[in-house]
């Protein structure tokens, strides 16, 4: 009778983590779309160009939340600001996507959704980056080809994708392998204490 009591409670205390653990995980992807919105204010500068850390939550919405969340967060962050908050680098509003970079931030959906897909498979660092180099290239795959639609056909110059790629891709990819680095670091102590909370254990 005493065991058929234990078991039952432990059944109940497991179907209650498998509740909450949803909940959880979308406070965390609220969490993500907010850091994803800090990091456009936070500009450092190189003497040859200024970035920001933007992709650094990128990559650790996708290594952390997994492949739905992780692009959920980022969808969430893209729709505040077309709603009107000024959360992207450029301002925010509707009008945004005639802005030549917001391919980028259109990027930022899919490049979660490959790097959570590929580092949920393994919790290895050499599975993470490549999940992080997957992310990072679905991110020019995007950005790059909208820059070109919105400088040349809504604007009127005349860019190469080659010209783009010199002057908004191959500069960047130094800065973008730290953030790679600076997530391959942290990612798995943070994956860990996530799926603690979500399992209640912390």
């Amino acid at each position: 009778m005493e065991e058929n009591r234990e078991t039952e409670e432990k059944r109940k205390e497991e179907n209650a983590r498998k509740k909450n653990a949803p909940l959880i995980r979308l406070a965390f992807t609220a969490l993500f779309a907010a850091l994803t919105a800090v990091g456009a204010f936070i500009r450092i500068p190189t003497p040859w160009l200024a970035f920001t850390l933007q992709l650094l939550f990128v990559f650790m919405a996708g290594l952390l939340l997994g492949p739905l969340y992780g692009a959920l967060s980022q969808l969430i962050y893209v729709l505040l600001g077309l709603a009107g908050l000024p959360i992207f680098t450029f301002g925010g509003g509707f009008s945004s996507i005639f802005q030549p970079s917001f391919g980028f931030l259109i990027g930022f959906i899919p490049a979660a959704a490959v790097t959570g897909a590929i580092a949920s498979r393994s919790n290895s660092i050499p599975h993470a980056l490549i999940a992080c180099l997957a992310g990072l290239l679905v991110s020019y795959l995007f950005g790059i080809p909208y820059m070109w639609l919105i400088l040349n056909q809504y604007m009127g110059n005349s860019y190469s994708f080659g010209a783009l790629i010199l002057s908004y891709m191959l500069p960047y990819l130094p800065f973008d392998a730290l953030k790679i680095l600076i997530a391959l670091l942290v990612f798995r102590p943070l994956r860990t204490t996530l799926d603690k909370i979500c399992r209640r254990e912390l």
